[in-house]
């Protein structure tokens, strides 16, 4: 009898190319052919080195990232990035603007507030950040403007990146790689691969090189953008396998045509079920049609429901990890790039049978 397919909702540590996780298990017992383990390789190696030129180079060429920045592999997931990008760039007495979208643009604003003034430019809490805001007031003075590009808990999403008086901020944690970006927009970009990456364990940072040190603070080493870039992020032992992982997740993305082609998937695959959220009197979307993600789908019952008894039914039907955050409930559907087609198709019949 065959096993039955299991298809992985989570919002993070989230779904993986089937492939990915194949090659990432051979190269746990033997690293293409070195007769060793990659957890056990030195970073130091000519074969790792290699692993980290390489997938600093499938990043540059995915995102087509100007040659005036650089992408560095750091630790400590987009929350260390909270305080770190302010405490390097921004200036005693500085102005940064935060757009302020949920859970995690909060904890950025927070860590910010440290290290110079935060101006909130604006805000959908009242409204439990079911939409993003369009009334944006910019400092004139303003040094960056902080987007969190995704927001996975209430499942909002830039459409379009408002303009900003210098550059851009971007946390893309959970839309990276997801469609077409011009990173000439952004001074820093920095994502959590646990999302459309790779595990967890690694951080893709972007910076344009002219930022680097911009504050002047003595930082710790660990904490200095100059230090890994200057050490091509290899100051301290890196997280070779999650980087491992990162490069087998973007050469399978190169192979099925770049973010552009992903891109158009990923709209397909949303619209697939955000019209099935639509037709059927069951269910009911909370967020604002033209702000709704194409990574994460939150959806609840119309009326009263056993929210318990739907996940029990797609649970038998091989569909996990759909319930919605605990700060909102209800149910949530992450179909980043791994999610197949097929998932999402289960996902909207099961919604039918029911």
């Amino acid at each position: 009898m065959d096993k039955q397919k299991i298809y992985n909702f989570s919002a993070g540590p989230a779904v993986l190319p089937d492939g990915v996780i194949k090659q990432a298990a051979e190269a746990t017992v033997n690293y293409n052919g070195h007769g060793m383990s990659i957890l056990e390789m030195s970073h130091r190696s000519a074969p790792i080195v290699d692993l980290v030129t390489e997938t600093r180079q499938l990043i540059r060429q995915l995102l087509n990232v100007p040659e005036n920045y650089k992408v560095l592999f750091l630790q400590g997931g987009a929350s260390l990035q909270f305080s770190m990008i302010p405490m390097n760039i921004l200036k005693n007495g500085e102005t940064a603007d935060y757009t302020e979208t949920g859970v995690w643009s909060v904890k950025a604003i927070k860590e910010a507030q440290r290290y110079g003034n935060v101006n909130v430019v604006c805000s959908s809490k009242e409204s439990v950040y079911n939409h993003i805001p369009k009334d944006i007031e910019l400092s004139a003075n303003q040094v960056y403007l902080h987007i969190t590009s995704n927001n996975t808990i209430y499942g909002t999403q830039w459409q379009k990146f408002p303009d900003a008086n210098g550059f851009m901020v971007g946390d893309m944690s959970s839309d990276i790689f997801s469609r077409p970006l011009d990173v000439s927009k952004f001074g820093v970009i920095y994502a959590g691969a646990q999302k459309n990456m790779g595990p967890a364990g690694v951080t893709m940072v972007i910076i344009r090189e002219d930022l680097i040190g911009r504050s002047g603070r003595d930082v710790p080493s660990m904490l200095d953008f100059a230090i890994h870039a200057d050490k091509d992020s290899m100051f301290n032992t890196p997280p070779v396998f999650a980087i491992y992982v990162v490069n087998r997740t973007l050469h399978w993305l190169q192979k099925l045509g770049g973010v552009e082609a992903m891109h158009e998937q990923n709209k397909s695959k949303a619209k697939l079920l955000y019209d099935e959220i639509e037709r059927n009197p069951l269910f009911t979307s909370p967020i604002a049609e033209e702000d709704r993600s194409l990574m994460n789908v939150p959806f609840i019952f119309a009326d009263e429901g056993d929210e318990t008894h739907f996940l029990n039914y797609c649970s038998e039907r091989g569909m996990v990890t759909l319930k919605g955050h605990r700060s909102v409930g209800g149910f949530r559907a992450s179909i980043y790039n791994a999610m197949p087609v097929e998932g999402v198709q289960a996902l909207v019949q099961a919604m039918q049978d029911y």
